[in-house]
């Protein structure tokens, strides 16, 4: 049983900025590593994957431009860094991973539940 830790979620004004932080266990062997998010009464919605089949990173629309996802220095550190925030960004961030080899990352921005591994999410609440 392995089991993602995330943390970076809070409160900021609309138009701020927020950097999340996830540990994947190495012993998961993830290929595949996103952000996914929740609004109670809204989709679930993967905003952004990055995938080792083909070297892809994906973006959901609603985050393209201000959203970056991207490996840190220690390269099982999964991140998030979050710009210009607004309103509607407001969720729970769910950091994610998968070890199948042979999806792309856009698979997982149109199955956004079909990552094999979860974190326990962090509130990230953005107010005008």
């Amino acid at each position: 049983q392995e089991q993602l830790v995330e943390s970076g979620g809070g409160s900021v004004l609309a138009g701020g900025s927020l950097r999340l932080s996830c540990t994947v266990p190495e012993n998961i062997y993830a290929r595949t590593m996103g952000w996914v998010r929740q609004t109670p009464g809204k989709e679930r919605e993967a905003v952004a994957v990055m995938s080792d089949l083909n070297h892809q990173t994906t973006y959901a629309d609603s985050v393209s431009g201000r959203f970056t996802i991207s490996q840190g220095n220690a390269k099982n550190t999964l991140l998030l860094q979050m710009n210009n925030l607004k309103p509607e960004d407001t969720a729970m961030y769910y950091c994610a991973a998968d070890r199948r080899a042979y999806l792309a990352s856009d698979w997982y921005i149109r199955h956004p539940t079909d990552f094999g591994f979860w974190g326990q999410g962090t509130q990230v609440t953005v107010s005008s």
